[in-house]
Protein backbone atom coordinates (compact mmCIF):
# COMPACT_ATOMS: atom_id res chain seq x y z
CA UNK A 1 0.00 0.00 0.00
CA UNK A 2 1.11 3.74 -0.90
CA UNK A 3 1.85 6.27 1.22
CA UNK A 4 -0.92 7.89 2.80
CA UNK A 5 -1.06 11.85 3.56
CA UNK A 6 -2.54 13.45 6.20
CA UNK A 7 -4.29 16.86 5.34
CA UNK A 8 -4.53 18.98 2.23
CA UNK A 9 -2.90 22.18 3.60
CA UNK A 10 0.48 21.19 4.80
CA UNK A 11 0.56 17.67 2.53
CA UNK A 12 2.81 15.48 4.34
CA UNK A 13 2.99 11.55 5.59
CA UNK A 14 2.19 9.98 9.27
CA UNK A 15 6.35 10.28 9.29
CA UNK A 16 6.39 13.99 8.35
CA UNK A 17 7.89 13.67 5.20
CA UNK A 18 7.31 16.46 3.01
CA UNK A 19 5.40 16.07 -0.43
CA UNK A 20 7.14 17.93 -2.51
CA UNK A 21 10.77 17.84 -1.25
CA UNK A 22 10.65 14.54 0.11
CA UNK A 23 11.93 15.00 3.64
CA UNK A 24 10.74 14.95 7.01
CA UNK A 25 12.08 15.78 10.44
CA UNK A 26 15.53 13.90 10.97
CA UNK A 27 16.46 14.57 7.73
CA UNK A 28 17.74 18.63 7.76
CA UNK A 29 19.81 20.55 10.03
CA UNK A 30 18.76 23.65 11.67
CA UNK A 31 21.11 26.09 9.36
CA UNK A 32 20.34 25.13 5.33
CA UNK A 33 22.11 26.83 2.47
CA UNK A 34 19.83 26.83 -0.31
CA UNK A 35 21.08 27.27 -4.14
CA UNK A 36 18.96 26.79 -7.50
CA UNK A 37 20.77 24.05 -9.30
CA UNK A 38 21.27 20.93 -7.96
CA UNK A 39 24.36 20.56 -9.69
CA UNK A 40 25.70 23.72 -6.82
CA UNK A 41 23.97 21.58 -3.96
CA UNK A 42 26.34 18.38 -4.94
CA UNK A 43 29.46 21.15 -5.36
CA UNK A 44 28.10 22.12 -1.65
CA UNK A 45 28.07 19.23 -0.12
CA UNK A 46 31.35 17.73 -1.66
CA UNK A 47 32.42 20.36 1.00
CA UNK A 48 31.14 18.60 4.09
CA UNK A 49 33.22 15.79 6.02
CA UNK A 50 30.24 13.71 5.56
CA UNK A 51 26.94 13.26 4.17
CA UNK A 52 24.60 11.53 6.19
CA UNK A 53 21.04 12.14 4.18
CA UNK A 54 20.41 11.88 0.41
CA UNK A 55 16.53 12.97 -0.29
CA UNK A 56 15.73 13.66 -3.95
CA UNK A 57 12.22 15.09 -5.33
CA UNK A 58 11.08 16.36 -8.65
CA UNK A 59 13.25 19.26 -8.59
CA UNK A 60 14.47 19.38 -5.16
CA UNK A 61 17.69 17.94 -4.18
CA UNK A 62 18.49 17.99 0.36
CA UNK A 63 21.54 16.96 1.25
CA UNK A 64 22.67 16.90 5.29
CA UNK A 65 25.77 16.03 6.51
CA UNK A 66 28.47 17.26 9.03
CA UNK A 67 30.38 20.40 8.56
CA UNK A 68 33.70 21.37 10.38
CA UNK A 69 32.00 19.49 13.22
CA UNK A 70 28.52 20.54 13.09
CA UNK A 71 25.27 19.35 11.21
CA UNK A 72 24.55 21.16 7.68
CA UNK A 73 21.85 21.09 4.93
CA UNK A 74 21.81 21.87 1.42
CA UNK A 75 18.56 21.92 -0.67
CA UNK A 76 18.50 23.28 -4.30
CA UNK A 77 15.18 24.29 -5.23
CA UNK A 78 15.48 24.59 -8.91
CA UNK A 79 14.34 28.51 -10.19
CA UNK A 80 12.00 30.96 -9.19
CA UNK A 81 10.08 32.11 -6.01
CA UNK A 82 6.96 29.08 -6.48
CA UNK A 83 9.97 26.86 -6.48
CA UNK A 84 11.52 28.69 -3.44
CA UNK A 85 7.99 28.94 -1.09
CA UNK A 86 7.59 25.30 -1.08
CA UNK A 87 11.51 24.64 -0.50
CA UNK A 88 11.31 27.06 2.63
CA UNK A 89 7.62 25.74 3.77
CA UNK A 90 7.94 22.72 3.67
CA UNK A 91 11.86 22.51 5.08
CA UNK A 92 10.50 24.27 8.10
CA UNK A 93 8.26 22.07 8.84
CA UNK A 94 11.31 19.50 9.42
CA UNK A 95 12.96 21.44 11.39
CA UNK A 96 12.31 24.15 14.24
CA UNK A 97 13.52 27.69 13.68
CA UNK A 98 15.83 26.93 10.83
CA UNK A 99 18.29 29.93 8.99
CA UNK A 100 18.26 29.86 5.68
CA UNK A 101 21.37 31.30 3.45
CA UNK A 102 20.63 31.17 -0.45
CA UNK A 103 24.17 30.78 -2.07
CA UNK A 104 22.75 32.43 -5.74
CA UNK A 105 23.61 33.90 -8.85
CA UNK A 106 22.38 37.16 -9.92
CA UNK A 107 23.13 40.00 -13.23
CA UNK A 108 24.39 43.65 -11.58
CA UNK A 109 22.52 46.56 -12.06
CA UNK A 110 24.61 49.33 -10.23
CA UNK A 111 27.71 50.80 -11.73
CA UNK A 112 30.31 49.46 -10.21
CA UNK A 113 29.46 45.60 -9.84
CA UNK A 114 31.62 43.72 -12.65
CA UNK A 115 31.68 40.16 -13.44
CA UNK A 116 32.63 37.48 -10.91
CA UNK A 117 31.93 39.84 -8.12
CA UNK A 118 29.69 38.70 -4.95
CA UNK A 119 27.16 40.65 -3.59
CA UNK A 120 25.40 40.69 -0.25
CA UNK A 121 21.70 40.94 0.08
CA UNK A 122 20.54 43.37 2.58
CA UNK A 123 17.05 43.48 1.29
CA UNK A 124 15.13 43.17 -1.66
CA UNK A 125 12.67 44.87 -3.88
CA UNK A 126 9.63 42.79 -4.55
CA UNK A 127 9.16 42.85 -7.95
CA UNK A 128 7.51 39.12 -7.55
CA UNK A 129 4.19 38.38 -6.65
CA UNK A 130 3.93 34.80 -4.54
CA UNK A 131 4.88 36.84 -1.23
CA UNK A 132 2.15 38.91 -1.67
CA UNK A 133 0.07 36.22 -0.89
CA UNK A 134 1.35 35.65 2.60
CA UNK A 135 2.39 39.98 3.07
CA UNK A 136 0.79 43.20 2.28
CA UNK A 137 2.13 45.34 -0.49
CA UNK A 138 4.38 47.55 1.40
CA UNK A 139 5.88 44.93 3.59
CA UNK A 140 9.78 45.31 3.52
CA UNK A 141 11.80 42.41 2.13
CA UNK A 142 14.63 42.39 4.94
CA UNK A 143 17.62 39.98 5.65
CA UNK A 144 18.58 38.96 9.03
CA UNK A 145 21.20 41.76 9.86
CA UNK A 146 23.06 38.45 11.65
CA UNK A 147 23.72 36.78 8.51
CA UNK A 148 24.23 39.93 6.25
CA UNK A 149 27.31 40.27 8.55
CA UNK A 150 28.16 36.79 8.50
CA UNK A 151 28.20 36.84 4.83
CA UNK A 152 30.38 40.11 5.16
CA UNK A 153 32.34 38.36 7.02
CA UNK A 154 33.00 35.23 5.27
CA UNK A 155 33.32 37.23 1.91
CA UNK A 156 36.65 38.67 3.17
CA UNK A 157 39.95 36.70 1.35
CA UNK A 158 37.39 34.45 -0.60
CA UNK A 159 37.30 36.55 -3.90
CA UNK A 160 40.14 38.14 -5.73
CA UNK A 161 36.65 39.93 -6.92
CA UNK A 162 35.17 43.11 -5.49
CA UNK A 163 32.25 42.07 -2.49
CA UNK A 164 29.31 44.86 -2.59
CA UNK A 165 26.32 45.36 -0.07
CA UNK A 166 22.84 46.29 -0.53
CA UNK A 167 19.63 45.91 -2.25
CA UNK A 168 18.83 43.07 -4.60
CA UNK A 169 15.76 43.59 -7.16
CA UNK A 170 13.90 39.65 -7.31
CA UNK A 171 12.05 39.04 -10.48
CA UNK A 172 9.04 36.52 -10.81
CA UNK A 173 10.89 35.31 -14.58
CA UNK A 174 13.72 35.41 -16.35
CA UNK A 175 13.39 37.56 -19.55
CA UNK A 176 10.54 39.68 -19.90
CA UNK A 177 10.32 39.79 -16.27
CA UNK A 178 13.92 41.19 -16.64
CA UNK A 179 13.61 43.43 -19.21
CA UNK A 180 15.33 41.38 -21.67
CA UNK A 181 15.21 42.22 -25.27
CA UNK A 182 14.09 39.18 -27.15
CA UNK A 183 13.01 38.95 -30.62
CA UNK A 184 9.81 37.61 -30.88
CA UNK A 185 9.12 37.96 -27.21
CA UNK A 186 9.23 41.42 -26.35
CA UNK A 187 9.02 42.60 -22.96
CA UNK A 188 6.82 45.29 -21.56
CA UNK A 189 9.64 47.30 -19.82
CA UNK A 190 12.99 46.92 -20.94
CA UNK A 191 14.16 50.09 -19.17
CA UNK A 192 13.53 48.17 -15.85
CA UNK A 193 17.01 47.32 -15.24
CA UNK A 194 18.47 50.44 -16.02
CA UNK A 195 15.50 52.17 -14.06
CA UNK A 196 16.62 49.73 -11.12
CA UNK A 197 20.37 50.50 -11.11
CA UNK A 198 19.38 54.81 -11.06
CA UNK A 199 18.10 53.99 -8.10
CA UNK A 200 20.80 51.95 -6.61
CA UNK A 201 19.79 48.41 -6.69
CA UNK A 202 22.37 46.32 -6.99
CA UNK A 203 21.61 43.45 -8.48
CA UNK A 204 18.52 41.33 -9.90
CA UNK A 205 17.93 37.38 -9.34
CA UNK A 206 14.57 35.45 -8.43
CA UNK A 207 14.14 33.98 -5.04
CA UNK A 208 15.58 36.50 -2.43
CA UNK A 209 12.25 38.20 -1.68
CA UNK A 210 10.16 35.49 -1.04
CA UNK A 211 12.64 34.15 1.27
CA UNK A 212 13.26 37.22 3.18
CA UNK A 213 9.67 37.59 3.76
CA UNK A 214 8.83 34.14 4.53
CA UNK A 215 11.41 34.51 6.91
CA UNK A 216 10.68 37.57 8.49
CA UNK A 217 6.44 36.42 8.82
CA UNK A 218 8.11 33.24 10.96
CA UNK A 219 10.73 35.40 12.56
CA UNK A 220 13.82 33.18 11.07
CA UNK A 221 16.99 34.29 10.03
CA UNK A 222 17.91 34.62 6.49
CA UNK A 223 20.35 35.97 3.89
CA UNK A 224 21.77 35.67 0.36
CA UNK A 225 25.02 35.89 -1.25
CA UNK A 226 25.12 36.07 -5.27
CA UNK A 227 27.74 35.47 -7.93
CA UNK A 228 27.42 38.12 -10.64
CA UNK A 229 27.12 36.16 -13.85
CA UNK A 230 25.48 39.03 -16.09
CA UNK A 231 26.26 42.98 -16.09
CA UNK A 232 22.67 44.10 -17.51
CA UNK A 233 24.39 47.72 -18.60
CA UNK A 234 27.45 46.28 -20.01
CA UNK A 235 25.01 43.53 -21.79
CA UNK A 236 27.93 41.08 -20.66
CA UNK A 237 28.19 37.07 -19.68
CA UNK A 238 30.70 35.57 -17.96
CA UNK A 239 32.70 33.02 -19.49
CA UNK A 240 33.18 29.51 -18.20
CA UNK A 241 35.94 29.88 -16.04
CA UNK A 242 34.98 33.18 -14.33
CA UNK A 243 31.39 31.39 -14.05
CA UNK A 244 33.52 28.25 -12.21
CA UNK A 245 35.45 31.17 -9.94
CA UNK A 246 32.34 33.26 -9.03
CA UNK A 247 30.32 30.10 -7.90
CA UNK A 248 33.35 28.42 -6.04
CA UNK A 249 34.05 31.86 -4.12
CA UNK A 250 30.17 32.40 -3.58
CA UNK A 251 29.98 28.77 -2.03
CA UNK A 252 32.97 29.31 -0.08
CA UNK A 253 31.46 32.58 1.08
CA UNK A 254 28.00 30.70 2.27
CA UNK A 255 30.02 28.07 4.16
CA UNK A 256 31.61 30.76 5.88
CA UNK A 257 28.81 32.38 7.00
CA UNK A 258 27.61 29.21 8.39
CA UNK A 259 31.08 29.06 10.62
CA UNK A 260 30.70 33.00 11.75
CA UNK A 261 26.69 32.50 12.71
CA UNK A 262 27.70 29.80 14.75
CA UNK A 263 30.09 31.79 16.72
CA UNK A 264 27.65 34.60 16.80
CA UNK A 265 25.28 31.98 18.75
CA UNK A 266 28.32 30.82 21.19
CA UNK A 267 29.36 34.54 21.74
CA UNK A 268 25.92 36.01 22.45
CA UNK A 269 24.90 33.58 25.06
CA UNK A 270 21.07 34.42 26.22
CA UNK A 271 20.94 37.32 24.31
CA UNK A 272 18.30 36.82 21.61
CA UNK A 273 20.38 39.17 19.33
CA UNK A 274 23.74 39.24 18.22
CA UNK A 275 25.30 42.50 18.97
CA UNK A 276 29.08 43.73 17.96
CA UNK A 277 30.01 43.59 21.71
CA UNK A 278 29.67 40.16 21.83
CA UNK A 279 32.35 39.71 20.06
CA UNK A 280 33.27 36.84 17.82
Amino acid sequence: MGESFQSAQIVKTAAGVQYHIGAGPGDVASTILLVGDPARAEKVAARFDSVEVRRAHREYVTLTGQYRGAPLTVTATGIGCDNTEIAVVELSQCVESPTFLRVGSCGALAEGIELGDLVVSTGAVRLETTSSWFVPEGYPALAHHEVVLALLEATAGVTDRRVHAGLTATAPGFYGAQGRRVPGFPPRDPDLPARLGAVGVKNMEMEASLLFSLASLRGLRAGAVCAVYANRGADTFVDTDLKDRAEAACIEAGLGAVEVLRRMDAARGGDPLWRPGHGL
